[in-house]
């Protein structure tokens, strides 16, 4: 039986959504209908999510679940007035919280993801258009601004990494494919040995990028098999030979992939979601 999921906030709903799907991942085989309903900062806001609660209760013939972070108490009652099983994301931490602090929280409205500070701000921001304007090889002379130069084979994962690492943590991040010359010459690029202590490789299983790249250039050359197999097994042992880092990005997410990195090469997270 499909359940429906609610994740209700007064702000983007982004911290309902992300703690909402860690606790639901616990669980095998669960499936649900994700309704996201952010912005709930009136009453007539509450009364019309209540309803859209109510309505999925009587249609999946289940209690809704509900994942809140509404910091205002009138509109919280509402909300947990409804059909379904409301939880208290803030409330379930902040109490223990103020008490361990000895002060009560700020219960204020879109703190986590709103514009509090504009310096941080500004510098998630000047890492996102570094990671856009040095995609994909571009942008070398920029390079030596670079936290971090993510090097590998086409299509294995660089740019959605670097692009994460930005927006999550302001890591100026660039990223550069090995091309066929790159390959074929089995040898780094003269553009990349000047910042060799920036380089992270991202390596990946042969039949992965055989089935990525047929999705983007199907019978190609470049989507075979057995060109993937060469370029993997030249570009890792290259990468090795000169003691670049190396992560297998086969079956890891973006989230675990930009994790290990940070975790490996120790660069400060300027920026936290």
């Amino acid at each position: 039986m499909k359940r429906s999921v609610f994740f209700i906030s007064d702000s983007t709903g982004i911290t309902a959504e992300t703690l909402g799907h860690a606790l639901l991942a616990q669980f095998d085989d669960l499936e649900y209908r994700q309704v996201t309903i952010p912005f709930v900062r009136d009453s007539k806001a509450a009364e019309d999510a209540v309803d859209r609660i109510n309505a999925a209760a009587h249609e999946d013939g289940a209690r809704p679940i509900v994942f809140s972070t509404l910091t205002g108490s009138d509109l919280h009652r509402a909300v947990s007035a409804s059909d379904g099983l409301v939880l208290d994301v803030f409330n379930a931490f902040l109490r223990p919280l103020e008490h361990e602090l000895q002060r009560g929280s700020a219960h204020a409205t879109g703190r986590f993801h709103g514009l509090v500070d504009r310096a941080v701000y500004d510098a998630r921001i000047s890492a996102v258009d570094f990671a856009l304007k040095h995609d994909d090889g571009e942008g070398l002379k920029g390079y030596r601004e670079a936290d971090l130069i993510l090097v590998g084979v086409s299509r294995s994962g660089k740019t959605p990494t670097c692009v994460y690492l930005s927006m999550q943590f302001g890591v100026r991040a660039a990223n550069y494919p090995f091309t066929i010359e790159d390959v074929e010459r089995d040898s780094l690029p003269e553009v990349l040995k000047a910042h060799q202590e920036r380089l992270f490789g991202l390596t990946i299983a042969p039949e992965r990028l055989c089935q990525i790249r047929g999705q983007r250039r199907p019978d190609s050359r470049y989507a075979s098999l057995t060109q993937c197999r060469m370029e993997v097994r030249t570009v890792e042992s290259l990468l090795r030979r000169e003691r670049v880092p190396l992560l297998d990005s086969s079956t890891a997410s973006i989230e675990e992939i930009a994790t290990s990195i940070l975790h490996r090469t120790g660069i400060e997270r300027r920026v936290f979601p």
